[in-house]
C-alpha cells in the first residue's frame, strides 16, 4: 500500500511541474551537454599538442636539453626524461576523450528521454520525412555553396 502511495505521489509530482520548471530543467541538461562537448574539445586540442611535441622530440637526441612548462613554472630537463612523461600524458588524454564521448552519449540519451517524457519539441528540429529530408539536403547544398567564402580585410 505504501509503494502505491509513493508511486502515485511521484506521478503527481511530475504532473505538477510547471512549464517553466520543465523548460529550466531541459535547458540545464542541454547546458551540461554543451559543457561536456567544450571540455572534450579542450582535451582534444591538448592531445593534438602532445602528439606534435612527441613527434618533434622523437627526432632529437635523448640527452639534449629541453624545457617544459609545469604549473606555470619552466623546468629544464632532458628529452629522455620528458618524452616518456609526455607519452604517458597522451595515453591519459586518450582515455579521457573516450570517457568524455561516453558521457556525452549518455547525456544525449538523457535529454532524449526527457524530451519524450514531457513531449518537448525543439524549433528547427522537425520530424524528418524522407521527402522533407531530400528537400532539406538540396537546400543545404545551395546554402553551403554560399557559406564557403572567406572574407578578409584587404
Amino acid at each position: 500500500m505504501a509503494t502505491q502511495t509513493e508511486s502515485s505521489a511521484a506521478g503527481k509530482a511530475k504532473e505538477k511541474k510547471s512549464q517553466e520548471e520543465i523548460y529550466a530543467e531541459f535547458q540545464q541538461l542541454r547546458n551540461q551537454q554543451r559543457n561536456l562537448v567544450n571540455n572534450l574539445n579542450t582535451i582534444d586540442m591538448d592531445l593534438k599538442e602532445h602528439k606534435t611535441v612527441i613527434d618533434t622530440l622523437k627526432t632529437v637526441d635523448a640527452s639534449r636539453k629541453c624545457f617544459r612548462l609545469i604549473g606555470g613554472v619552466l623546468v629544464e630537463q632532458t628529452v629522455g626524461v620528458v618524452l616518456p612523461q609526455l607519452e604517458q600524458n597522451r595515453t591519459q588524454l586518450e582515455k579521457l576523450i573516450e570517457e568524455g564521448k561516453e558521457q556525452i552519449t549518455k547525456k544525449g540519451m538523457e535529454i532524449n528521454s526527457f524530451k519524450d517524457e514531457y513531449n518537448i519539441s525543439v524549433r528547427g528540429q522537425e520530424a524528418a520525412t524522407p521527402a522533407a529530408a531530400s528537400e532539406k539536403d538540396a537546400g543545404e547544398e545551395k546554402a553551403s555553396a554560399n557559406r564557403n567564402v572567406l572574407v578578409g580585410d584587404l
